[in-house]
């Protein structure tokens, strides 16, 4: 029986492409409709085996409510996949851009197409709850006068047409996507040693802690290539810090959070895994 995959979205996003390149094509995928959709799927008894969660966009930036569910929630990161992502304008057959009058897609799809869009005024940009619903919705119910933003794989699933192919303002567009298990559910893949992990923390309430839980992981030989701060629901102007660290030694990243845990509070590995392939 093949393992059930969560995803935020539909048929030939980009979720489920990212699924794809992870997993391979023997899977089924759990369509969710939202990113709270999706870790209810990974809840205990749940519908889905493992999850694949968009965390952050090299254009539009991290997804932030992310951070907090994932710190939240009885899961861990045992995984990630690097998706170059092409933004196609697609209708329905006959369609033009001069004959649209709205384009229906993601927030973060229309972030990242915005200035191709100055040139069209008359073009309305609608937020909806994914790239590949919208272009679902034009397709079945035949939408006239209306587009959608996505992968070629959406069009030619769902017999839409391209009216503008790579939109997207920067070609250089990747998103990154976190793979993920309930805790202590055995690896669908052979385990390999870590070279990468995701943490949170909180710094302690005095002058200079934060420099010096950075200092220790520069100590030891870590990359720092990606922090972000949440604030902490409840005490104000208090902040979770989440940091993503490239290591070459398994053995140095450890005995750095010897010495990270006594700088910090409420510190969370939130994943150990191998880094994704990056096309750069």
């Amino acid at each position: 029986m093949s393992v059930k995959v969560a995803i935020q979205g539909f048929k030939a996003s980009f979720h489920e492409i990212a699924a794809y390149t992870y997993f391979g094509k023997n899977i089924q995928t759990v369509e969710c409709d939202s990113f709270q959709a999706l870790f209810i799927a990974m809840e205990p008894g749940g519908e889905a085996d493992y999850a694949v969660m968009a965390i952050e966009n090299s254009v539009a930036g991290s997804i932030l409510p992310n951070y907090a569910r994932l710190r939240n929630a009885d899961l861990e990161i045992f995984g990630e996949v690097y998706l170059r992502i092409e933004m196609n304008l697609m209708a329905l057959p006959g369609e033009t851009l001069e004959t649209l009058r709205e384009v229906h897609s993601h927030p973060m799809a229309i972030l990242q197409c915005q200035q191709f869009f100055k040139q069209y005024p008359h073009i309305n940009l609608v937020e909806s709850k994914d790239t590949a619903l919208s272009a679902i919705e034009i397709s079945e119910q035949r939408i006239e006068h209306r587009g959608a933003l996505g992968s070629a794989i959406v069009a030619e699933s769902f017999g839409l047409e391209i009216i503008a192919p790579g939109i997207e303002t920067n070609k250089r567009n990747f998103t990154r996507f976190l793979v993920l298990k309930r805790k202590g559910d055995p690896l669908p893949v052979a385990s390999v040693v870590p070279d990468k992990a995701s943490l949170s923390f909180r710094a302690l309430h005095r002058p200079g802690s934060l420099s010096a839980a950075l200092s220790a992981m520069a100590m030891f030989g870590m990359n720092l290539t990606k922090i972000q701060s949440l604030p902490v629901l409840g005490e104000e102007w208090q902040y979770y810090m989440y940091a993503d660290l490239e290591f070459e030694d398994y053995q140095s990243y450890q005995e750095m959070l010897k010495v990270l845990g006594p700088l910090t509070s409420d510190l969370k590995i939130l994943g150990e895994y191998k880094q994704g392939q990056k096309y750069l």
